[in-house]
């Protein structure tokens, strides 16, 4: 038993012990997370297909179909560069939309191809009152915090690197809404209309259920190692025999020729 206390044993124990802790109570935990977080998506996505659209009001659960009444306020319009649509480069156009009742809700017109790594020329948002539909959705952000900026890319226009609302307000200095609307197919204003991400359940559950998997193999195979040194004749409880140095080995070699030349020589008859 005493040899279950050897540091050895021990820290391995202690390695088992962290190891379990990880996979039960971190690892495992967020990728069930993960896992709920994608199947919230796809009902949201599931229910945004099936359901009428309904007026914007704030709050509105993502990918959500809603209508906006009002116009476009042009002249801010932003564009969201190195996007990728359908694992291909392109741009969003994001533009400020005044409802009816004075309220600002930024719309993501959709993408734009780029034409030697420039901006095409494309049309203007509809001038005047207009009802638009899209889905909303909630604001990107951008990891790096970066403000919006102009270059020769895109005629003039100002850039961002997200599409996020909180970017446009501060660019344009207007109040905007929380969010944005993602324009749908064949409605007022659209360019190139989005489209919804798949259905994909992903990996994330099995990974979960590896990681138990690995957690569980690791505790088992500690207990079984320690009942089989706990056993009569186990590794730990079984003496092994010392190996020997080579200074050791030469130092008996010397011995055994020196007694075997200290023996009297047996003369021939």
């Amino acid at each position: 038993m005493r040899n279950l206390f050897r540091p050895g044993w021990l820290s391995l124990t202690l390695v088992v012990i962290l190891f379990a802790i990880a996979c039960f109570w971190l690892l495992s935990p967020w990728q069930f997370r993960r896992n709920a977080e994608r199947e919230a998506t796809n009902d949201g996505i599931t229910e945004a297909k099936t359901s009428a659209p309904v007026p914007w009001q704030p709050g509105m659960p993502e990918w959500r179909l809603a209508t906006l009444t009002g116009s476009f306020l042009a002249d801010d319009e932003i564009i969201a560069r190195l996007r990728t649509v359908q694992g291909e480069p392109a741009y969003e156009v994001m533009v400020p939309f005044k409802l009816a009742d004075g309220r600002i809700v930024m719309v993501d017109r959709g993408f734009l191809r780029p034409v030697q790594s420039q901006v095409p020329p494309y049309s203007p948002p509809p001038s005047g009152e207009v009802t638009v539909t899209g889905r909303v959705r909630v604001d990107e952000t951008d990891p790096n915090g970066r403000g919006v900026f102009s270059d020769a890319t895109t005629q003039g226009k100002r850039q961002a690197w997200a599409v996020d609302s909180r970017i446009v307000a501060q660019a344009t200095g207007l109040s905007i809404e929380p969010g944005y609307v993602q324009l749908d197919d064949k409605t007022p204003g659209v360019l190139g209309p989005l489209p919804l991400p798949e259905l994909d359940s992903g990996p994330f559950l099995s990974y979960a259920l590896q990681w138990i998997a690995f957690g569980a193999m690791a505790v088992l195979g500690w207990i079984y190692f320690t009942w089989r040194e706990l056993m009569p004749g186990g590794a730990l409880t079984t003496e092994r025999p010392k190996r020997k140095s080579v200074a050791e080995m030469v130092a008996e070699e010397e011995a055994a020729e020196r007694a075997a030349a200290a023996q009297p020589t047996q003369e021939l008859p």
